[in-house]
């Protein structure tokens, strides 16, 4: 291979995304074809992964815990892009796309993310060890805006069919957005300290960024650069590719929610290879950070997002979820807590929630 066909190969993440945006400006309002479909959503992928490339790298500049928080902002800006995207171009049968990806989210952060970091860390170091206290606290705040959100509406007396009325959405919506807020503010001011990575013994560690060196200003403001044209071209291919996702649903007789699944998976996917790369470090409270945080962060933004779309989307938004998800949220809900609690676990642990998860997956192809 040439030198340069290696320094291009190298330097994707800087000319991915200006090559999606291009390929957005040359596809917008044309009907597309089979392979410049499959081109887009190529585009796409590599835009999102950019995206969290450059958000990695922003978020090693300004340090743990609000490198966590950087990077759950822009995969959580990149979620609603997509779900406001195919709300507005899938009609009546798109009501459920919010729930289904925030529940989405949920799953494979709690349970996937969760679950394949405390593995990975156990199989390197026997037992994982990370602060309880500012796990907890977060693990608390995913579980009540998942119920205040997509629970609550199946049982509400206002309107039918899991649907919130006005002022209940506008009520879910506040109170999630001043959750995300308090949160943020408790992680990297008030008690900023319980969510640093901790050594084996459970002392914080003194040196959080310690294993490599940051970034200079150059790098850092390039990659602020690049991050927001990688936004750009995500939500526009989004919309470009949508009706492809969505009839390839519908030609496989899989149910709608399988749309939310696969929207969440390939948000969350260069997340989830951040926290296994944490947690192959020794670093499992980084690793909860970005599972804990992008939880949080879908529902806290997602819902507020979604609900003042509400206002010019067609159609009903549907947030309740049915008796298997709600099921399968409070089994995650009870597992999590016995998993942080003690600050350590096990392989054992980190079994329990990939099965959970892969319940879920299984279930959502096969209700």
């Amino acid at each position: 291979m040439t030198t340069g066909a290696v320094r291009l190969r190298s330097r994707w993440t800087t000319w991915v995304p200006p090559v999606a945006v291009l390929a957005l400006a040359l596809a917008w309002g044309r009907d597309l074809a089979g392979v410049a479909v499959a081109l887009v959503g190529l585009c796409l992928i590599g835009a999102v992964l950019a995206a969290v490339h450059h958000a990695e790298v922003v978020a090693h500049r300004v340090g743990e815990p609000i490198g966590s928080l950087v990077l759950a902002v822009a995969v959580t800006v990149i979620e609603v892009g997509l779900i406001v995207t195919l709300m507005a171009g899938g009609g009546e049968k798109a009501s459920t796309y919010a729930r289904d990806t925030v529940f989405a989210a949920v799953m494979i952060t709690c349970n996937g993310i969760v679950g394949l970091s405390l593995l990975v860390g156990a199989l390197r170091n026997r037992v994982a060890v990370f602060n309880a206290e500012g796990s907890g606290g977060a693990l608390a705040t995913v579980c009540t805006l998942a119920t205040m959100t997509l629970v609550v509406p199946a049982f509400t007396t206002g309107h039918s069919g899991g649907e919130f009325t006005g002022d209940q959405l506008a009520f879910a919506a506040g109170a999630s957005l001043c959750l995300y807020a308090l949160f943020v503010g408790v992680q990297t001011v008030r008690h900023r300290d319980y969510f640093l990575p901790v050594s084996a013994d459970g002392a914080a560690e003194s040196d959080p960024d310690a294993h490599a060196p940051p970034p200079g200003d150059r790098e850092t403001w390039l990659s602020v650069g690049l991050l927001l044209v990688a936004l750009v071209a995500v939500v526009g291919n989004a919309k470009l590719v949508s009706p492809a996702i969505e009839n390839g649903v519908d030609s496989a007789g899989l149910p709608t929610a399988v749309v939310g699944v696969v929207i969440a998976l390939l948000v969350l996917l260069p997340e989830t290879l951040a926290a296994v790369r944490a947690a192959r470090r020794n670093r499992m409270q980084t690793s909860l950070n970005l599972a804990y945080g992008s939880a949080i962060a879908s529902i806290g933004l997602t819902i507020p997002a979604i609900a003042l779309a509400s206002i010019w989307l067609q159609g009903p938004l549907v947030l309740g979820e049915d008796a298997t998800h709600m099921v399968l949220l409070a089994l995650t809900a009870v597992v999590s807590a016995l998993t942080v609690v003690p600050g350590r676990a096990t392989l054992l642990q980190g079994g329990v929630h990939l099965v959970l998860f892969a319940a879920f997956v299984f279930l959502s192809f096969s209700p």
